[in-house]
């Protein structure tokens, strides 16, 4: 027991030497398998989740420097399709301006062709009117001469051509001439 009467005097717990010193090594004791035992593992995975986390960090960026990489070849793509569809739609525009002018260029020569053949056609029924008309009026002519002089003068009128000139005057005849005759 005289042990037990070397207490501490530290304070109002007087706690005795022997317990507080068995305490102290077994304190010392966990701390030092703690120290040699646990925390070396527990550091190593520390480590490795910092080494993870810089590595996933380190994709991530990687990920997100791809991802703008990718963007910016889009968005060239994108400028080129539009740029292109630009290009074709002035091409269409032009193309089709192309063609309309084509196609009233072809409708003006038609139109030129058809009022042309109207107008040959015009001038060949004239010609074949004129033609029927002499016909008609030399007879009709020759038979009121006829009936005047009271004897058929037909022969006489075809020898002589009378009828003929007397058309061909007309025809060259302008009709302001014909109408100052008349009045003269």
């Amino acid at each position: 027991m005289a042990m037990m009467n070397l207490a501490i005097d530290i304070g109002p717990l007087k706690p005795e030497l022997a317990p507080l010193v068995l305490g102290l090594v077994l304190f010392f004791l966990v701390f030092a398998v703690i120290a040699k035992g646990i925390l070396p593992r527990i550091n190593k995975v520390l480590t490795e989740r910092e080494k993870a986390t810089e590595g996933r960090f380190g994709e991530a960026e990687e990920t997100r420097s791809e991802a703008e990489r990718v963007h910016a070849e889009y968005q060239e793509l994108l400028a080129e399709a539009r740029h292109e569809a630009a290009r074709l739609r002035q091409e269409s525009v032009e193309q089709g301006n192309a063609i309309i002018a084509e196609l009233r260029a072809e409708g003006q020569r038609q139109r030129d062709e058809i009022i042309s053949a109207g107008h040959a056609m015009i001038d060949a029924e004239r010609a074949v009117a004129e033609a029927q008309l002499r016909e008609q009026v030399g007879a009709l002519a020759t038979e009121l001469a006829g009936r005047i002089v009271g004897e058929s003068v037909e022969d006489y009128a075809r020898e002589s051509g009378i009828v003929d000139r007397f058309l061909e005057e007309l025809r060259t005849a302008q009709p302001a001439d014909a109408i100052e005759d008349k009045r003269g």
